[in-house]
């Protein structure tokens, strides 16, 4: 019986897995990211543009949440996986163990008995020599994927503290980032911004269209010339934040009506910025667009962003590429809606969106001939 049961243990299918990708690597790297970001935002404090320290912390805080999250849900779906597979050779454990248990506890003498006389005991023995060595290399493959899960629970627990710092760490930065922003006197100025105008503008029309087409009106005097051009950067501009294309240039949406620009799903309180050097146009609500901004990057061009929660800066600015001039709504999920297994990783999380109009003379066009869109941004 126990050599029958031996023999059923060698011809179990499967072996060590080959070696994949550790999600518990990944996790832990993601957690030194999101230590690094706290030092950047405590070094943020003396640097001497303070607004490009602090919008650099905050994307270093972004980048490290997404990593944090993204590893997490690995290291879930790994520990998953072995659970489903230690539960699936329950049969098998139980009976290495038997085995285990018969051959440690046998004294030499009943195993050197055997019904068929010496010559049989000498087969069985060569047979428990021969199988012996698979034996403890199915063992050690049931020892390190229990180990393994009890790493992977360990390391999903100790998460919790450091999302928490995370959290608070690039609420913080965005708040000093805001701040500084509004601090800000050293940028120059193509025209000075005519409030009363503006609102008047807004009044009149009931279009994206209109509404830009009348930007030239809402100026005090004349309008800075600029030698701006862009054209060399024609399909590399970067999206203004990071995020994933839902919907392309005159794509329908669910009610199906089409719009000329790009739907973007963002995360909440994403940072979004400036994706080129560009003056500000206009910065504030607008018709049905929510708080928009619009950047000239060069003349005759516009960057139209809306659905921000929050804008910066002030019409006529000339801010350099990479510039904060938002945020977006929304709210920061819990730190256990973020431990959660419900995130698939196919951006179930990115709940905001941002569109994106590009025009060119009062007319326009796709954004995709400008932007890169062919990765997460």
């Amino acid at each position: 019986m126990m050599l029958r049961a031996v023999f059923l243990i060698l011809c179990l299918t499967g072996g060590v897995a080959a070696a994949a990708e550790d999600p518990a690597s990944a996790a832990r790297a993601a957690s030194e990211q999101l230590e690094a970001a706290t030092v950047q935002l405590q070094t943020a404090e003396s640097a001497r543009d303070r607004v490009k320290a602090l919008t650099e912390t905050v994307r270093a805080y972004e980048a490290g949440l997404a990593a944090m999250r993204d590893g997490l849900r690995r290291v879930a779906r790994r520990e998953a996986q072995l659970v489903a597979r230690l539960q699936a050779r329950e049969g098998e454990v139980a009976d290495l163990l038997g085995i285990l248990l018969t051959i440690e506890t046998s004294a030499p003498p009943v195993l050197l008995l055997h019904p068929s006389g010496p010559l049989g005991a000498a087969r069985s023995a060569m047979m428990l020599a021969e199988v012996t060595p698979g034996l403890h290399a199915r063992v050690e493959t049931l020892k390190h994927d229990l180990e393994e899960v009890q790493t992977l629970r360990l390391l999903q627990q100790n998460a919790a503290g450091t999302l928490q710092h995370g959290l608070a760490g690039v609420q913080q930065a965005r708040a000093e980032l805001s701040k500084a922003i509004a601090d800000r006197t050293d940028l120059p100025r193509r025209f000075a911004h005519d409030p009363v105008r503006t609102s008047i503008l807004i009044s009149s029309t009931e279009t994206l269209e209109g509404f830009a087409s009348g930007l030239a009106n809402i100026v005090e005097g004349e309008i800075a010339e600029s030698s701006a051009d862009i054209s060399d950067q024609r399909g590399e501009v970067p999206l203004p934040v990071q995020g994933l294309v839902l919907r392309g240039f005159g794509a329908q949406d669910a009610a199906g009506i089409s719009r000329p620009g790009l739907l973007i799903a963002a995360r909440p309180r994403a940072l979004v910025a400036s994706p080129t050097a560009a003056t500000i146009r206009y910065r504030g609500p607008l018709l049905d667009l929510g708080n928009v901004v619009i950047l000239e990057p060069q003349s005759d061009m516009l960057f139209v962003l809306s659905g921000l929660a929050e804008v910066f800066g002030e019409a006529g600015q000339v801010i350099p590429k990479g510039t904060p001039v938002g945020l977006m709504g929304g709210v920061t999920p819990e730190i256990g809606a973020i431990l959660s297994l419900s995130g698939d990783g196919a951006g179930t999380d990115r709940t905001e969106t941002l569109y994106i109009e590009v025009r060119m003379h009062d007319g326009p066009v796709d954004p995709e001939i400008w932007f890169r869109t062919d990765k997460d941004g």
